[in-house]
């Protein structure tokens, strides 16, 4: 095993191949380690998240070490057949770079059964190894759509898109199932451990493929509402996040400035951890109808309310705001961060997704992005938890022509890049780009970084913070609706406690990179086993 840093609470363990990796998995979901919260699986990685007031990095990698990852427990498996219609694009190419015939492509490929190695890039997409033991490349250029329930290959797995996206993977047909449900009580239709076997289900009908279910709309609310007049530029509903879901491939995602969130809620009485309106830019306007008290902290946002009677004055942020029926609040564009967040007391009266009412954009899990004419539902203020008439923003909020410093902790991959790329990482400053959003930062730099490597990195599971850096050179600092795994190398990852920083910083303005350390892995402090009987020697 190495043992490679991520960021204070969280750390790569790479490993020979996708069976030990998946042994070592096993092994951990078998006899969990205290402190632990999050694993998430790839093809010879498990991105290892824990809480360090419960364990340190130390004895976490010691304990790792300890494990056994030779072989796999044996588990019941359930099997679920996948039909097929073999009309794929990328059919007659893939049967050529395997030297067969299509025929046989299609009879090897539905001969074996397949197993779900672990989940990512979306909501619902399994990793299939086994079957038919294929190693088929990524496609040169990528395809900027491939249709939801094509399946295709790539290296050594095959796979099936929930829904349709991005992809460089080799279509060879598509299947009428649907991957990823929310109406269904399990929505991904493939769990890691299941086995899968394809079924030719033949020629693709001349009506095409049936059209997915349309879920059905949320009621409108019967009690107090905020009714929508304008959502600015992007308005969603965000609480703390969703945990527990990486199995189903979905990730945490959340607020962007947690402790902005977390103020706001204060401000109003709630529990912390409540969902609060996040919006970008200001632009929102919405009147109340019932009675509210509501916060907004975050961005530095001019907030003003317009009474029912036309009567119309600034309030405060961070501070609670008493409405009455008709009160109209209309946020203007901040002077300082991105971000606001909007609070209600009592909560907002919206059914939540996979236990959480926080909106993925990337993955599409959670409540739609409010837009005009929307009737938001809140629970009307009762008795409970005081108000806070102390709350404030945690760091200075930063302008478009400001330079922030965001410290980052070096690796897991800043191996695969040459010195000059290590140094100017830091020494260069980087312009945040139009095109960044929720899943990340894209950043742009006079030179770009440069790897040392220039291996195909399988898929690995990455973190909130992660600067990845594709082939262009220009990083992605990626933000809470990343993918859950990634196929390019990560140089560093910002630090934890300049997360919600990071989230606050507006387009054009520039970030300097502080490595706070340099790359060293990790090692263990006791000796790993070489085989299983000496597992049980260990102390």
């Amino acid at each position: 095993m190495r043992f490679l840093p991520v960021n204070l609470d969280t750390l790569l363990v790479e490993l020979d191949d996708l069976e030990q990796t998946l042994a070592l998995f096993d092994a951990l979901s078998a006899e969990p380690i205290a402190g632990v919260e999050e694993i998430i699986p790839a093809a010879r990685t498990l991105l290892i998240q824990f809480r360090p007031s419960a364990i340190t990095r130390q004895a976490l990698v010691d304990q790792l070490a300890r494990r056994d990852a030779s072989q796999r427990r044996a588990v019941e498996q359930r099997r679920v057949e996948i039909p097929v219609h073999y009309n794929g694009e990328d059919l007659d190419e893939v049967a050529a770079l395997l030297q067969i015939s299509r025929e046989e492509v299609i009879g090897r490929h539905t001969a074996h059964d397949y197993s779900v190695a672990f989940c990512g890039f979306a909501p619902g997409f399994g990793y299939l190894t086994g079957g038919a033991g294929f190693q088929v490349p990524r496609r040169k250029t990528p395809r900027t759509r491939i249709p939801a329930g094509a399946v295709a290959l790539a290296g050594e797995f095959s796979g099936i898109y929930p829904k349709a996206s991005p992809g460089g993977w080799q279509i060879i047909g598509v299947t009428p199932l649907q991957m990823w449900d929310l109406e269904r009580a399990e929505p991904a239709l493939l769990r890691p451990g299941y086995k899968v076997r394809f079924v030719d289900a033949g020629p693709l009908p001349a009506s095409g493929l049936p059209a997915p279910a349309v879920p059905a709309a949320a009621l409108p609310p019967s009690g107090a509402y905020l009714k929508i007049l304008s959502p600015g530029l992007h308005s969603v509903l965000q609480d703390t996040g969703r945990i527990g879901q990486t199995g189903q491939g979905v990730s945490r995602s959340g607020a962007l400035d947690l402790g902005a969130l977390r103020a706001a809620n204060r401000a109003v009485g709630n529990r912390s951890d409540m969902a609060c309106v996040e919006t970008v830019l200001g632009g929102l306007r919405f009147t109340c109808h019932g009675h509210a008290v509501i916060a907004v902290t975050g961005a530095q946002t001019p907030v003003t309310l317009t009474s029912a009677s036309g009567l119309q004055w600034p309030v405060d942020n961070y501070r609670p705001i008493e409405l009455a029926p008709g009160d109209t609040i209309t946020l203007g564009a901040p002077s300082a961060g991105l971000r606001s967040y909007l609070a209600i007391r009592g909560g907002f009266d919206v059914a939540p997704v996979l236990g959480s009412l926080s909106t993925d954009t990337l993955a599409q899990v959670g409540p739609p992005a409010l837009a005009t004419g929307d009737h938001l539902g809140f629970t009307p203020p009762t008795g409970g938890t005081s108000v806070s008439l102390s709350e404030a923003p945690a760091f200075v909020l930063p302008k478009t022509a400001d330079t922030v410093t965001l410290d980052v902790l070096m690796g897991p991959r800043s191996d695969w890049f040459s010195a000059d790329a290590i140094e100017r990482l830091s020494s260069q400053p980087w312009q945040v780009t139009a095109q960044s959003n929720r899943v990340g930062i894209r950043l742009a730099g006079e030179t770009p970084l440069e790897r040392s490597n220039h291996q195909e990195l399988p898929s690995e599971g990455t973190a909130v913070g992660a600067i990845q850096v594709p082939a262009s050179g220009q990083p992605v600092l990626f933000l809470a609706d990343h993918p859950l795994t990634g196929g390019y190398p990560v140089i560093a990852v910002v630090a934890n406690y300049h997360l919600d920083l990071a989230g606050q910083i507006p387009v054009n303005a520039w970030i300097r990179f502080n490595p706070v350390a340099p790359f060293e892995e990790i090692d263990a402090t006791v000796p790993a086993p070489s085989s299983p009987a000496d597992v049980e020697r260990l102390p």
